[in-house]
């Protein structure tokens, strides 16, 4: 089975987003003051093949726990798709 999984890798909130700042003070000099509390992450985008759901799962949480995510700075959450 095939699938695609959707990742988000984002900022920890307690932690200051110097990108995420800088955007929603050029929003607020744009005149959008009701756009704020910007966050910048990553969008990640793979295909996984397994027997099962839970076992694209597991992968995709061991992807994210080893390379795609920095457990210091970083959150991440996903969403699974199979493909037919």
């Amino acid at each position: 089975m095939k699938f695609i999984a959707e990742i988000d890798v984002m900022p920890l909130k307690a932690l200051l987003d110097p990108q995420g700042k800088a955007v929603g003070m050029t929003l607020s000099g744009l005149g959008y003051s009701d756009a704020r509390n910007v966050r910048i992450g990553k969008h990640i985008t793979l295909e996984v093949d397994a027997n099962n759901k839970e076992k694209a799962m597991t992968i995709v949480n061991e992807l994210c726990v080893k390379v795609l995510h920095n457990p210091i700075m970083e959150g991440f959450e996903y969403e699974l798709h199979e493909v037919n």
